[in-house]
């Protein structure tokens, strides 16, 4: 069950909730896979197709509830594994045909360098080989100009530091001060080129396609709750698209909500619904009718268990009293 905001449950049920959960996020990476095969991202494909096997054939075995999950939700990912193992076999032999002819396509551009560089080694040699022999004039002393020649009585007239006369610009510590010494100037140093430690490189999430009718559609939705003082939830569905995560519909499930939560009920009609329209969960929103628009500790907590299953996740807080 999806418990948005729930105040104390108990840990079986909390367990048998996430072990639910488990087998849902399974279906997600099915849904996830079927468009990267569209899209042929073949690679990224298999990847989520191998996963949700491990998961489902070996890991989900060990976990302490599985046996108390009901006989419908397991025989849902049966069924999806019986889809699954086949593609992923086909997947694998394509991808070994693949990376077997780009390999061989690496060996032999390896080949080719290795071949041009002897090449080019033996042709240096042979250059060297025929090339004339060059005498090079015997190396002489330089001769210095007159200029710098030392006079050797000179040497007897040299001014060592303990023979200069008393100075005013002489440091007492005994080392001389030149007068134009000028100190080196401080290093500019610009603070805000210093990278952030929270920056994320760009590129690494997808982006998020909201549109901008969305939570107008909703609030009219949640508005007869949101006269009673009621919080009102969904789920935000759609699909990948170009690398694009798009959503396309907001699911409003049969729910029970107070002034300050919101839970939903009967799970089952979402992931009908989702499994009719090929849909992917892309996040969640949900009205704070008396408050601003915040995420509260207990919706961060819930916003993780979404981001769990796919990184780029959202969370929309709509709060009609003070129009955020």
């Amino acid at each position: 069950m999806i418990v948005l905001k729930a105040a104390k449950r108990g840990a079986s049920y909390k367990a048998l909730a996430q072990e639910v959960q488990y087998y849902r996020s399974g279906l997600e990476m099915v849904r996830m896979a079927n468009v990267y095969m569209q899209e042929g991202n073949i690679d990224a494909a298999y990847i989520l197709y191998i996963r949700f096997i491990t998961l489902f054939v070996e890991k989900i075995l060990t976990h302490p509830e599985y046996k108390t999950v009901s006989a419908d939700v397991k025989m849902q990912n049966k069924k999806k594994l019986k889809e699954v193992l086949p593609i992923a076999e086909k997947l694998k032999l394509k991808l070994k045909e693949t990376y077997t002819k780009e390999y061989q396509q690496f060996l032999e551009a390896k080949r080719l360098e290795k071949e041009q560089e002897e090449k080019r080694l033996r042709e240096e040699r042979d250059r060297a080989k025929a090339a004339p022999p060059v005498n090079l004039p015997e190396p002489s002393a330089p001769s210095l100009p007159p200029s710098m020649l030392v006079d050797p009585g000179m040497l007897d007239r040299v001014l060592y530091p303990n023979d200069f006369p008393t100075d005013p610009n002489r440091s007492s510590g005994g080392g001389l001060l030149l007068p134009d010494t000028k100190p080196f100037p401080k290093p500019a140093f610009d603070r805000t080129l210093k990278p952030s430690p929270t920056s994320v490189q760009a590129g690494s999430l997808r982006s998020v396609i909201v549109p901008t009718n969305t939570m107008a559609k909703f609030l009219a939705l949640a508005s007869h709750n949101t006269t009673s003082n009621v919080e009102t939830c969904g789920i935000l569905a759609g699909r990948l698209a170009q690398n694009r995560l798009l959503i396309t519909h907001v699911i409003v499930p049969k729910q029970r909500g107070t002034s300050d939560s919101c839970t939903t009920m009967n799970e089952e009609d979402i992931f009908n619904y989702q499994d009719q329209h090929n849909l992917i969960t892309l996040g969640w929103i949900h009205t704070h009718p008396s408050q601003t628009a915040f995420l509260s500790s207990v919706d961060l907590h819930t916003h993780c268990s979404y981001q769990m299953m796919l990184e780029e996740a959202i969370a929309i807080v709509c709060s009609p009293k003070y129009q955020e």
